[in-house]
């Protein structure tokens, strides 16, 4: 059991190092009963609520985040056309300060995308026809909706759009 587990996790650090894309991370449950430190991740990971999606670099820190909180999200490599319809339809325009009051430190809280300042998390609505057939606490590759997706990332944003 524990070396089928560390051959999923070498088979996915070398799919994860083989593209240089983004990572696009759904978070499919909720709130109740959460580990202190995954909570205290997902947080970091701007996953605040059930059905927020997140756009991040893929890098080694990142892969780290994400296999801590497997069992409570999904992700895959998202290409530039979904990237690009997440960006004009779910998008919600950043309207916070951009430094302090001093203007001393400029905050990190937007992103840049098409000459406007958005938030980092996009709200999605549940997908249409579910998650997948077992639910949401089996896994992607036993026909649930937990884990790593690769291409099929794509499919499920553009439902939940």
């Amino acid at each position: 059991m524990v070396q089928e587990k560390n051959k999923e996790n070498k088979e996915l650090s070398k799919a994860l190092s083989a593209s240089n894309g983004k990572l696009a991370i759904i978070r499919i449950r909720g709130l109740i009963n959460i580990q202190r430190d995954i909570k205290r991740t997902l947080n970091q990971l701007k996953l605040y609520k059930k059905n927020f999606c997140v756009v991040i670099a893929n890098n080694k820190s990142s892969f780290g985040m994400v296999t801590k909180v497997k069992d409570y999200v999904t992700w895959g490599e998202i290409d530039n056309e979904t990237y690009d319809i997440l960006i004009d339809k779910k998008s919600e325009e950043y309207k916070d300060r951009l430094t302090d009051r001093k203007q001393k430190i400029e905050y990190n809280r937007f992103l840049d995308a098409k000459g406007k300042k958005i938030k980092k998390f996009f709200r999605l609505n549940s997908p249409r026809k579910g998650y997948g057939r077992k639910g949401i606490k089996v896994p992607f590759n036993k026909g649930g909706a937990l884990g790593y997706r690769a291409e099929k990332i794509n499919e499920l944003i553009k439902r939940m759009i």
